[in-house]
């Protein structure tokens, strides 16, 4: 760490008659007397979350899995064959184009059986998943878009045709054998027992007696309330994916006399439907998977929900993991284990939002637009209270807190100095207007680094609370959207100029000497030990600072959304991360003890855009567009303890 001469000259001078100055040297010792913190922790591992992700060429529309490989029907792409031994870590390594679209697909041994959109039934040898081959084919009267295998027969669910039945006993050589007319459009079809089970678009379900391939006949059906697009069997029970009105359970004991049951309404557009052990996992083309409870068929209850980039289109489960073909964003996978996913442990409301946060002695400092700086009580997660404020001329975006100091980057007069001596009272001390827009900051001693979108980094003095001054600064190639400071360099984040590295040795003259170009534009970073953790979009980045001048990119993890903020504590990092529209939103924890070789271990929901985290002994504290969330830490963090 440099010596601040200035700051220890102004100590010598003025410390008999003046407090400390709480940048240089001031322990936070003053403070009041807090009673001790309710400390939680869970294993995000154990719950429902995001656990990877491999893109796809085309537009997934349906997966299935055999052995270590799931194959994804990939739209224009044909098959792309992934191996999934790590499921964190999934990779393509094969693919196969079929004629047209692939959109369904099923595998049975050591085949897989393709409804090809335009070209019917598709047959394909995975005997080597790494060199799947089309084998046979036959093309169906109109549109295929479902299919299942029993025995020695497909059964193809063809729009606008009906269910045609394909004999495979040589699949190299597949042969209409029966078909039957299905009223309105054959969407989905499943087989158990001696029946064929087929989710009709304006007919709800539709029960096929198959004991005789050649001679498919409808034996029974019951309508469901909206459009029936997909349909899994478990036992006595059929569950029907209605498109607008969601999940419908049929009790299909007696074939001939099926009887809607049970029925649970699923947000957005549901499109698809797997049954595992006690819970049916629905794919939605608007709000991702939803894990329902289906232990008792006539009263299933939403479980758990984690949301897709895309639209979920195919599901299958295995062992702990549901993959999830999304239409827009490839092959997710998310893991199972317990379908349930945590919860917010407590939450308050800001005037404003919040937009920046830090924890100091079981107090959030929070950073809350036009209503200026919050201070929240956080020693009971539960239930965290507001306790002070007090107003920024602009618009708070960031904080930091230093000793009996918070200090805040205020959008739009620049930068302020807190007395927080009394968190129930705080008063501005000073401030100083900065260059630009003042939206995020970080304070080393006896100055303060503020990242001044177009103005880059400006370095404040804050020896005199009370008169602050600007004594330094430096240009940075994009938008200095974020700032850390350790030893002699601060770290900024450039937005589409990744990191730049900025030795503040003398802070009076900051000097750029390093810089990496991240993959996506930067948003935020954080610095502990000679690692820098970069939210960089859809990923964290782990960066190796150990020669400042020369960092290096060493990790990656992608996340579900693009990434706003990150925090780290002990051998984990904490990632906020939202879409672009902030409808879907989440915390992502990421192991990072191997910090090559980063991995998602959970996530919890948090909604209306998070976009800053800060960690400490009672929990995870998560500023978004609604004011300040907090959720356990995750168990094994000792690092806020």
């Amino acid at each position: 760490m440099y010596r601040c001469t200035r700051c220890l000259r102004y100590l010598v001078q003025v410390a008999p008659v003046l407090l400390l100055a709480p940048g240089c040297s001031d322990d936070g010792s003053s403070r009041p007397v807090h009673r001790d913190p309710v400390v939680q922790c869970i294993d995000y591992g154990e719950y429902l979350h995001w656990a990877g992700s491999v893109d796809t060429p085309g537009r997934a529309f349906g997966v299935a899995i055999s052995g270590g490989y799931a194959y994804v029907a990939d739209g224009q792409a044909g098959i792309q064959v992934v191996n999934i031994t790590t499921p964190e870590s999934p990779v393509i390594v094969g693919t196969v184009d079929t004629p047209d679209a692939a959109y369904k697909i099923t595998v049975s041994d050591g085949y897989a059986y393709v409804a090809d959109l335009g070209s019917g039934l598709q047959v394909v040898d995975i005997t080597t998943p790494e060199e799947p081959v089309i084998v046979g084919s036959v093309d169906t009267p109109e549109v295929a878009v479902g299919v299942a295998v029993s025995g020695s027969y497909a059964y193809v669910a063809d729009y606008g045709a009906g269910l045609e039945v394909v004999d495979i006993t040589t699949p190299e050589a597949p042969v209409i054998t029966g078909s039957v007319v299905i009223p309105s459009e054959a969407r989905s079809v499943v087989v158990s027992g001696d029946y064929a089970y087929v989710a009709s678009y304006e007919s709800g379900l539709q029960i096929v007696d198959i004991t005789a391939p050649e001679t498919p006949m409808i034996v029974g059906s019951v309508d469901t309330p909206g459009q029936a697009v997909c349909v899994a069997v478990s036992g006595r029970h059929a569950y029907v994916v209605d498109y607008s009105t969601g999940l419908h359970v049929v009790d299909v004991t007696t074939p001939e006399e099926p009887v809607i049951i049970g029925s649970v309404v699923i947000p957005g557009e549901a499109g698809s439907v797997v049954v595992s052990g006690d819970y049916a996992y629905v794919g939605s083309y608007e709000s991702g998977l939803r894990v329902v409870d289906i232990t008792s068929p006539e009263r299933p209850v939403i479980a758990g929900r984690i949301d897709t980039p895309g639209a979920a289109f195919g599901v299958a489960v295995f062992d702990a993991y549901a993959l999830v073909a999304d239409l827009l964003s490839g092959l997710q996978v998310v893991g199972v284990a317990t379908p349930e996913r945590p919860v917010v442990t407590g939450s308050v409301d800001t005037p404003d939002g919040a937009s920046g946060v830090v924890v100091v002695d079981s107090y959030a400092y929070v950073a809350s637009s036009e209503s200026g700086l919050q201070v929240v009580d956080v020693t009971a997660p539960e239930t965290p209270l507001i306790v002070g404020s007090v107003d920024t001329p602009g618009e708070a975006r960031g904080v930091d807190v230093q000793g009996n100091r918070a200090y805040v980057a205020d959008y739009k007069s620049g930068f302020q100095v807190v007395d927080v001596t009394t968190p129930e009272s705080p008063v501005i001390l000073g401030s100083v207007d900065t260059p630009g827009s003042a939206v995020g900051l970080a304070v080393s001693e006896c100055h303060a680094y503020v990242a001044a979108l177009g103005s880059g980094l400006q370095v404040v003095d804050i020896t005199t609370p009370d008169s602050p001054v600007i004594v330094g600064s430096v240009a940075t190639p994009d938008m200095a959207v974020g700032v850390a400071v350790s030893g002699g360099y601060a770290y900024v984040v450039a937005f589409a100029a990744g990191m730049q590295v900025v030795d503040i040795t003398t802070p009076e003259a900051p000097v750029i000497v390093g810089s990496i170009d991240t993959p996506h534009y930067a948003s935020a970073v954080v610095v502990k030990g000679h690692y820098a953790y970069v939210a960089a979009r859809s990923s964290l980045l782990v960066v190796d600072i150990a020669t400042p001048q020369s960092p290096v990119i060493v990790g990656n993890v992608g996340t579900p959304y693009p990434a706003s903020s990150v925090a780290v504590s002990g051998s984990y990092a904490y990632v906020a991360a939202s879409d672009f529209y902030g409808s879907e939103s989440s915390l992502q924890v990421v192991d990072v003890a191997v910090p090559e070789a980063p991995v998602i271990v959970g996530s919890v929901d948090i909604f209306a855009s998070p976009v800053a985290v800060a960690v400490s002994s009672t929990g995870v504290c998560v500023a978004n567009g609604v004011g300040l969330w907090i959720v356990p830490r995750q168990c094994g963090d000792e690092g806020a303890l």
